[in-house]
């Protein structure tokens, strides 16, 4: 598959590219665990077909000590038992903003799942990450940025 434009030649779509990388950080800062972040980034990319930050992802996620069988489990991770309450909260809470457009929404039951995990900044966080996840699954995805380069 070839690229429809590269997004980090181009003088706009950099520039953005540059401002959301710096979005990011906020929640690479915050005190949501890493681990908890990479899942949410991870699972966003899944449902939204995103292959070249799925595969990011996966190696980010390796390379912080992550282990096979859990990232094996992340797309069906209602039914497995490798996470822990808190990170099926994020899971849970990822699944429902990144299908947000199928008209349910984030459900109270979720919501007092993550309340019940979180502090109030790191809700903040894995709100911000949802979204930041979601803006460059859709650059990517709509950009045709390819992925499966070596790890």
């Amino acid at each position: 598959m070839e690229p429809r434009i590269d997004l980090f030649a181009n003088p706009v779509a950099a520039s953005f590219v540059k401002r959301l990388a710096v979005a990011g950080k906020v929640v690479a800062e915050s005190s949501l665990p890493a681990t908890t972040h990479e899942l949410v980034k991870i699972r966003a990319s899944q449902i939204n077909g995103c292959a070249f930050c799925t595969d990011m992802h996966l190696k980010e996620a390796v390379r912080a000590g992550e282990t096979a069988v859990r990232l094996g489990l992340i797309a069906a991770w209602p039914e497995a038992t490798v996470f822990t309450e808190p990170e099926r909260a994020a899971l849970a809470l990822t699944e429902a903003a990144t299908r947000i457009g199928d008209g349910r929404g984030v459900d109270d039951e979720v919501w007092q799942q993550v309340r019940k995990h979180y502090d109030e900044d790191q809700i903040a966080a894995l709100i911000a990450a949802i979204a930041t996840i979601n803006a460059w699954n859709r650059m990517n995805v709509i950009a045709r940025t390819p992925a499966g380069t070596p790890a």
